[in-house]
């Protein structure tokens, strides 16, 4: 379902559907090229790469991947949409100059990587779950496997449940940082006047994660024995 992220995001980046002149759109500067690049990068991680490597996938309802699909499409299509247009052209003048590009891009590079970290350890424990099922089943072809849970240990896992989530909120948070000027914050009308949408994306990450974490994490707590009562669900120390 995130695949559909990418495709929209390349036929707004190049068609800019939602631009109301033809003044609001003009050629891709080196800035809005390299910003592009990062995000399809991202996308090609998590809608190729990812599942690639994955061993297997728990179930899920069917409305969970047509949610993620219709979000996907919105997303794809406005963040294609603003790096497109002149706003964003002209934002990113001498971006690579400022220091805030890059603090912004380097969170961007930590957030991937921190994503990718635990996400491998989590396949590790589904690797070895699933060696030892199949072992299992040819010792017993009649057993039906059931899905293993099993309690990740090691780097952000020492603190909480979720560090992928909390990894992805920092990449696009450093994504939104370098993209699109940081949206006032004096009263709600005046923030949704102004937001862009990587800052857009960014909040909606949190909002829509942040349920998902607490309520896993807890979860975890009554159903595995042994997990780390310290261990918090999404924020070290705080949540």
């Amino acid at each position: 379902m995130e695949l559909i992220s990418p495709i929209t995001f390349i036929y707004a980046l190049a068609k800019s559907p939602l631009a109301s002149s033809k003044a609001d759109v003009g050629p891709l500067t080196d800035p809005q090229l390299f910003l592009a690049s990062l995000f399809l990068i991202h996308y090609t991680n998590r809608a190729l790469i990812s599942p690639l490597r994955t061993p297997s996938r728990s179930k899920t309802h069917i409305v969970v991947p047509l949610a993620g699909i219709l979000f996907n499409i919105v997303n794809g299509t406005l963040m294609g949409s603003y790096l497109g247009s002149s706003a964003a052209s002209a934002f990113l003048t001498g971006a690579f100059e400022r220091p805030s590009f890059w603090a912004g891009v380097t969170l961007w590079v930590t957030g991937l990587c921190g994503n990718i970290l635990h996400d491998e350890i989590l396949f590790n424990i589904r690797r070895n779950a699933q060696a030892k099922g199949k072992a299992k089943s040819d010792d017993n072809p009649n057993k039906t496997r059931k899905e293993h849970y099993g309690i990740p240990h090691g780097y952000l896992y020492t603190y909480i449940s979720y560090p992928n989530y909390l990894c992805e909120w920092t990449e696009w948070f450093g994504f939104a940082l370098a993209a699109a000027p940081v949206p006032p914050v004096t009263s709600f009308a005046v923030v949704a006047r102004a937001i862009q949408p990587p800052w857009l994306f960014f909040l909606s990450e949190v909002f829509l994660m942040i349920a998902r974490a607490y309520k896993g994490h807890w979860w975890y707590r009554k159903n595995l024995l042994n997990y780390p009562k310290e261990r918090k669900a999404i924020i070290p120390f705080v949540l």
